[in-house]
């Protein structure tokens, strides 16, 4: 028996009902996502379609705050199975400090424009912070940062904390490259108050995403979070992660944001080379090999 799975027993769950949980939130997170993309390409984009379908729009007008908040909710929610199957409660430290981090570096920015500039967020995404930063985006930082966090860890074996900082707070900063320009340009979940180059975002916000996951990946290696992290389900969290960027990523492209796109996927093709390369160069040698 693998320690995950002694875990989950330990947890009163069977391995195999506790893997059953685990692809159910994956499914579920899944139809939610597609069903949101698909949303909004039809009537988000078309809103004349509504008059062909009028029984939709009282849902229609609840759709942008119950989908983005419902989404984040979720894969939060899918999340934590996995974490408590695999890790006990072993996570809440990290999930207390990538909060607190992101929320400080939300409420900075939103107040005084540092470090993202400035911007501020509408009421759709519902209670806010001292009416500035909504709860549940710090929440989204941290469900993004444990898949980001055990990328950089299977890319760096032989250990190495700086590179295991930096690769992290790259895999997570390439996340805005689509959810900047779905959330702010194609929709209105946040505002600019300058005009940026990349469908209105100023460059120095991705200056700011990556400050603000710099300080929450040093967070995950001075609190040992690798020792649970590595032992999370690889390939449930790349997918995980990767239905998250999907998500920004498909409303980029049904809103024709083809630059946005492209930039989304070139990063991460790059990523992807830049995490293979780092991990044929950090293997560890196999002593007497022929």
């Amino acid at each position: 028996m693998v320690e995950g799975e002694g875990i989950a027993t330990a947890a009163g769950v069977s391995p195999g009902a506790g893997k059953g949980l685990e692809r159910f939130g994956l499914w579920l997170l899944a139809v939610f996502s597609a069903a949101a993309v698909v949303g909004f390409a039809t009537f988000g984009m078309n809103p004349a379609l509504l008059g062909t379908f009028p029984g939709a729009i009282p849902f229609y007008a609840l759709s942008y705050r119950l989908f983005s908040i419902g989404q984040i909710v979720l894969a939060a929610g899918a999340l934590a199975v996995v974490l408590i199957l695999r890790a006990r409660f072993r996570w809440l430290p990290a999930l207390a400090a990538a909060y607190l981090i992101s929320l400080t570096s939300e409420l900075s920015g939103t107040a005084f424009g540092f470090p993202f500039g400035p911007y501020h967020y509408t009421p759709i995404l519902g209670p806010r912070w001292f009416d500035l930063v909504p709860l549940v985006i710090p929440l989204s930082w941290f469900m993004m940062a444990i898949p980001s966090f055990y990328l950089a860890i299977w890319a760096t074996p032989r250990g190495g904390a700086l590179a295991r900082i930096g690769l992290g707070a790259l895999i997570l900063t390439a996340w805005d490259l689509a959810l900047d320009p779905a959330m702010s340009h194609a929709t209105f979940y946040w505002r600019w108050e300058v005009e940026g180059l990349y469908y209105g975002m100023p460059w120095i916000n991705l200056g700011g995403w990556l400050f603000t996951s710099t300080l929450i990946m040093g967070a995950l290696v001075l609190l040992r979070s690798e020792e649970w992290v590595s032992r999370l389900p690889g390939r449930w969290l790349v997918v995980f992660y990767g239905l998250n960027v999907l998500l920004p990523l498909g409303m980029a492209a049904a809103a024709g944001l083809v630059w946005a796109v492209a930039v989304t996927v070139g990063a991460y093709a790059g990523l992807v080379l830049l995490l293979r390369v780092s991990r044929a160069r950090s293997r560890p040698e196999v002593v007497g090999a022929t």
